[in-house]
């Protein structure tokens, strides 16, 4: 990367720290989960549901988030996703009842995530980095594990001293006394370059892909069909993890502090995944990643039934290693098949497909627990979505990248 303009590393940089203040917010609901059930007495699959309406508001602003990035560029819309997200937690912070939630959370919040979250960051990663997707969407993403390891254990700390709405407003201070000036001053618009860095101009006969043409093809709703069911999973552990540990009799602040190792680990997953499928390929690294997931679900059984801190510990490491793989190779795969200048848009559609799996995983669960009492119906469905994960990758078979048809 040491060869790439410096505005580029710039860029990075300041992706790295943009993602870690939205997701340090956005993995800290876990803890607020507990304090909500706690303080107000609402189900958790009521206030799980906060949560997936948030991801599903999110999702549904994709598309269009993805269209306007070609027209008005990345600069405006993070700056208003600062403003929005800063906005919708300081709602959030006021409820009382459970509309207040799913209003000020699960809409403002969640369109201001979409404006200044991860659908711009992708864009401009790939734009300024084309021929290293998957390492330079690995270094940025590690943002994601840095916030996860932040803002978990600091937020049970604000919850414990000030309560879970003084926790709400400090974050929405943090992201604006982020995100605002960072994007003013450091975020510029990448050159406009098809995925072997060479402008359409000078390649006439470079891939071209559209929306309407990306959706009449069998790969895109493959490609679909793994972030749905890789972010079930893995967003249901993150989401509930918390819940689960704290159930079977783990201190509330010790299964925070494994909220945070998750993403302690998944910093370097996300570096290493990034770079190995650059090299190795999306599938290989994908049906490794998965293999973790599948030994996380089984730690956790363990880690509720022992208490034992080597098997909490375990967990972390395993899904972290998983749930490392999502940021840096599932959009370097939809890049390598649905290549060129229309890439934001068609990213947008496929991003609407991640939301719907981390909202569903999530009400799933907390609806599954208010039915049965316990999440093991859920962690069997884990399960076999974490196998069924890989499958989908290799059908699509990013390695094969074929040309748009007219």
């Amino acid at each position: 990367m040491s060869r790439l303009p410096r505005p580029g590393l710039i860029i990075l940089a300041t992706v790295f720290v943009n993602l870690v203040v939205t997701y340090g917010v956005w993995y800290s609901y876990s803890v607020f989960l507990v304090a909500l059930i706690r303080e107000l007495g609402w189900s958790r699959s009521l206030v799980a549901g906060a949560f997936s309406f948030f991801v599903l508001t999110h999702g549904a602003c994709a598309t269009p988030v993805g269209w306007l990035l070609r027209r008005v560029g990345s600069r405006r819309i993070l700056f208003a996703g600062g403003l929005v997200l800063s906005l919708g937690l300081v709602l959030a912070a006021e409820t009382r009842e459970w509309w207040h939630l799913y209003l000020g959370y699960g809409v403002v919040a969640a369109v201001g995530m979409s404006l200044g979250g991860w659908v711009p960051a992708v864009v401009l990663v790939r734009g300024w980095f084309p021929r290293q997707v998957g390492s330079a969407m690995g270094i940025a993403t590690a943002g994601i594990g840095m916030g996860i390891l932040g803002f978990v254990p600091l937020t049970q700390l604000l919850i414990g001293w000030w309560g879970w709405r003084c926790a709400l407003r400090i974050q929405a201070l943090i992201v604006a006394a982020w995100l605002l000036p960072s994007t003013y001053w450091l975020i510029q618009d990448p050159p406009v370059t098809n995925p072997n860095g060479e402008t359409r101009a000078k390649d006439p006969t470079a891939p071209y892909w559209t929306l309407p043409q990306a959706i009449r093809t069998s790969r895109f709703w493959l490609l679909a069909g793994v972030y749905f069911t890789g972010n079930f999973v893995t967003q249901m552990l993150l989401i509930h993890q918390v819940a689960y540990l704290v159930d079977h009799g783990v201190p509330a602040m010790r299964a925070a502090t494994v909220g945070g190792a998750v993403g302690l680990v998944s910093i370097a997953a996300k570096v290493g995944w990034g770079a190995l499928s650059d090299r190795a390929g999306r599938e290989v690294v994908c049906a490794l990643a998965f293999g973790s997931v599948v030994a996380s679900l089984g730690v956790l059984v363990l880690a509720g039934w022992y208490q034992n801190a080597w098997l909490l510990y375990g967990y972390a490491v395993f899904i972290g290693l998983g749930y490392g793989v999502l940021s840096p190779v599932f959009p370097a795969a939809a890049s390598d098949l649905f290549g060129g200048p229309g890439f934001s848009t068609i990213y947008g559609a496929l991003y609407s497909m991640i939301c719907l799996g981390l909202g569903s995983g999530a009400w799933i669960a907390g609806k599954t627990f208010d039915w049965t009492g316990t999440y093991a119906p859920a962690l069997w469905l884990g399960l076999f979505l974490a196998l069924m994960t890989p499958s989908l990758m290799w059908l699509a078979a990013p390695r094969r990248p074929n040309p748009p048809r007219p």
